[in-house]
């Protein structure tokens, strides 16, 4: 617990000494009249003529090749809430940190006051001729659902919502290996979820197999829990998302607190908030149990906890802890290969692709190390050639 209070002094002050972690640079020399003849006017008039005629040529000539849009409406903050636009702003530079670190991508910030969808849709609809991708951030559900739809359905670019996608991706290749280490195949495994946002339907429509050909690598059967208890098609107070995800999962249609979704859990996934699982809980588990606990900046339950309890393998959203389960080893790689694709969107081959190239940087997995680390920058192009790829094979490119 000390370290945490040190990480959010340290960080305050690195925020305060810098006024943020990025800045912009010019790729081309500016030092004599040619350069600035050449960089700008007249020089210049010759690719805006160029793309005028052929707007493709906007990915040869422009930033547009390598740079994307972080957006975020601040109204899903990792474990923080609803802050708004403003107050997220140093997550999402954050993000573009990373996406830069382990991605070679380019990637900007915007951050908006409005949280209605459609006003967002429309916002990044209007800026999109500047970005080569789009990536939605910290968008809470079930809006976030409705942006993306309107996006996936009016631009030709690779829209991708991290919260849902990207988790979807690392908890997949965590599983895989996870199930190595208990020797239990991952469509024997039955799953408990706390957590029924962005983050715990999109990883449970992607662990069902939705949308892909192969259900290979698809659980058996999963039992989501929000702050009223279990989702099941018997509620009345669920919104049109939680409602469309009560017909696929909840097989044996359980009822009541969260504890009973663990009664016969193999896999326990938590995408909720700090505190949300107990003891007795993880007890109620099956032998060998796998618990995903992934609220930040605090699980749902601290490590030392769940193996008390019973649990074999344990991760957290923490990197100071071990079995860190961060989408840093996916997004990077994902739009990376996307962008170097040229593809028009992110498929649910690709995704998948992007989940067998992380669980392949463990050859042989542990039970201290399902996941390989996030500073591995050999991840990011593991992931960007296997979703280049899968992008070219199922025909999304340009």
């Amino acid at each position: 617990m000390n370290a945490k209070k040190d990480y959010y002094k340290a960080s305050m002050d690195m925020h305060q000494k810098f006024h943020g972690k990025l800045s912009t640079e010019s790729k081309v020399p500016l030092l004599t009249r040619d350069d600035l003849s050449t960089a700008y006017t007249p020089g210049v008039a010759e690719p805006c003529r160029a793309i005028a005629k052929n707007p493709e040529l906007a990915f040869e000539l422009t930033i547009r090749a390598n740079t994307i849009a972080v957006v975020s409406d601040g109204s899903a903050v990792l474990g923080l809430g609803n802050i708004g636009g403003q107050a997220a702003l140093p997550v999402m530079e954050g993000k573009a940190l990373l996406f830069k670190e382990f991605g070679g991508v380019n990637a900007f910030p915007i951050c908006v006051r409005t949280q209605d969808p459609k006003k967002i849709a429309d916002i990044v609809m209007q800026i999109a001729p500047n970005f080569g991708g789009i990536n939605l951030e910290d968008i809470a559900s079930p809006n976030c659902f409705e942006v993306e739809r309107i996006l996936k359905e009016n631009l030709d670019i690779p829209v991708f919502h991290d919260d849902q996608h990207g988790t979807a991706i690392v908890v997949l290749a965590a599983l895989m290996n996870a199930s190595k280490v208990v020797s239990k195949p991952l469509g024997e495994m039955n799953v408990a979820f706390s957590g029924a946002g962005a983050a715990g339907l999109a990883v449970s429509k992607f662990l069902l197999g939705e949308g892909r050909k192969s259900d290979e690598f698809a659980a058996n059967d999963i039992v989501l829990c929000d702050s009223k208890g279990i989702v099941s098609s018997n509620r009345t107070d669920l919104n049109w998302a939680k409602k469309e995800i009560a017909k696929v999962t909840n097989q044996t249609n359980k009822t009541g607190s969260m504890i009973n979704a663990f009664k016969g859990a193999d896999v326990f996934i938590g995408v909720s908030v700090a505190g949300t699982v107990s003891k007795d809980m993880v007890r109620q588990m099956n032998s060998d149990a796998i618990v995903l606990a992934m609220a930040n900046p605090e699980p749902e339950i601290w490590p030392d906890d769940a193996k008390a309890a019973g649990a074999r393998i344990v991760g957290t959203g923490r990197s100071d802890l071990p079995n860190q389960i961060n989408n840093v080893l996916a997004f990077p790689g994902v739009l990376r290969g996307a962008l170097d694709a040229k593809a028009t969107q992110i498929n649910e081959e690709m995704k998948l692709a992007a989940a067998k190239a992380i669980a392949s940087c463990i050859p042989n997995p542990s039970e201290n190390q399902i996941v390989p680390d996030p500073l591995d920058r050999t991840v990011g192009k593991k992931v960007a050639h296997a979703v280049a790829d899968a992008a070219r094979k199922t025909g999304v490119t340009r």
